[in-house]
């Protein structure tokens, strides 16, 4: 998108307002917005420099805007998803359909599109990936601007109904209730609990204790998605009304489907630039909660651009568990060494409840 995000359009309302204010669409950028029923502006303005991502429009309008010297990239028929979207996904969108099974979703449908064009190298499928995972990084960096964010990161296999995942959820809340965003891969396990916490954070604590009673009958997305998806909606159709947070999945593990309780979710298909791009915009700290080889990658991944940092103080580091990370799977010796004489050396913990990694993120950096 645009340098100069003034000039962005990703809505009706916004088109509409930027044509009143200022009578042209010169050097705008108007993404996937339905312009059907704006002939008459279209055909009225001017357009010249001025790109169209997946934009309807009639095809005299069309024709009119690419001879007056704008750029017009057409909605692409078939697809599951809109590559040129403007803004993130919302559980309910992911999920539409789920009354039919999990397999009639959008997230499902977009997953098996997925799958069959990733092996054939087809040089169109993987521009499609590429301009949607573009997008989904712009909505993401707009949403965020200016908000303290602390990613939560954990393992997928955390069941509902284990103190684990009740202890991770409390956790979201704390953050939550404290002004932070919470952020997570937006997956099931320690994501989803740490996204729920979130949720319930407006409500009184006995809000939570009911939730993971309900959800405790579906404990895993394993052996039916469908029905781990329906315990959360259950869960969102109690409590309308739930606090915001950001979930940031893939389509790439497809066998984690998101979670339904992160607000605002940008669903990637690379994995890779998801990761990076979770961690970088967890400017408020990390939390790591126990987990298996991606989480013991993502320690690594947020360590690397903290060892390195020059321009200023690294962003803090929480590891949860002190016999999972120093035993089961000992990073944290490893962490320590890369720590050692680095300005990174005051900003890592290692705790052994969640109660205390929150207290322990809201501490400054000489105390910890």
């Amino acid at each position: 998108m645009s340098d100069h995000p003034d000039l962005e359009i990703a809505s009706l309302a916004e088109f509409d307002t930027a044509v009143a204010a200022h009578g042209t669409l010169a050097d705008h950028r108007v993404q996937a917005v339905d312009l059907t029923e704006r002939s008459h502006a279209l055909l009225s303005v001017d357009t010249e420099g001025a790109v169209f991502l997946g934009c309807p429009m009639h095809p005299d309008a069309a024709a009119k805007v690419r001879a007056a010297g704008a750029l017009v990239f057409p909605p692409v028929p078939g697809l599951p998803f809109d590559p040129y979207r403007g803004s993130l996904y919302s559980p309910d969108e992911l999920f539409a359909g789920l009354a039919h099974g999990y397999e009639a979703t959008p997230d499902a449908r977009a997953y098996t599109w997925f799958q069959e064009t990733k092996a054939g190298g087809d040089v169109f499928a993987s521009m499609l990936r590429a301009v949607h995972d573009d997008s989904i990084s712009d909505a993401l960096d707009e949403l965020l601007a200016g908000q303290r964010v602390v990613g939560v990161m954990g393992g997928h296999a955390m069941g509902r109904g284990t103190d684990a995942y009740a202890g991770a959820a409390r956790l979201g809340r704390t953050l939550a209730r404290a002004g932070l965003t919470v952020a997570t891969g937006g997956g099931p396990g320690a994501m989803e609990a740490a996204n729920l916490g979130a949720y319930a954070a407006p409500y009184e604590d006995a809000m939570l204790d009911e939730s993971l009673e309900l959800l405790a009958k579906a404990p895993s997305f394993t052996p039916s998605v469908t029905d781990w998806a329906r315990a959360a909606f259950t869960v969102r159709e109690h409590w309308p009304a739930g606090g915001d947070s950001v979930g940031i999945p893939t389509w790439f593990y497809g066998h984690e489907p998101p979670n339904a309780f992160a607000g605002h979710i940008g669903k990637y298909f690379a994995n890779a630039t998801r990761e990076d791009g979770l961690l970088a915009r967890s400017t408020a700290g990390v939390i790591f909660l126990p987990g298996a080889a991606g989480t013991v990658q993502e320690v690594f991944d947020n360590a690397t651009p903290n060892y390195y940092e020059s321009r200023g103080a690294p962003t803090p580091m929480v590891l949860v568990g002190r016999a999972h990370w120093t035993e089961h799977l000992p990073v944290w010796p490893l962490l320590r060494s890369l720590a050692r004489d680095r300005a990174m050396d005051t900003r890592i913990a290692l705790v052994e409840t969640v109660e205390e990694a929150a207290e322990t993120l809201s501490r400054p950096a000489s105390a910890r």
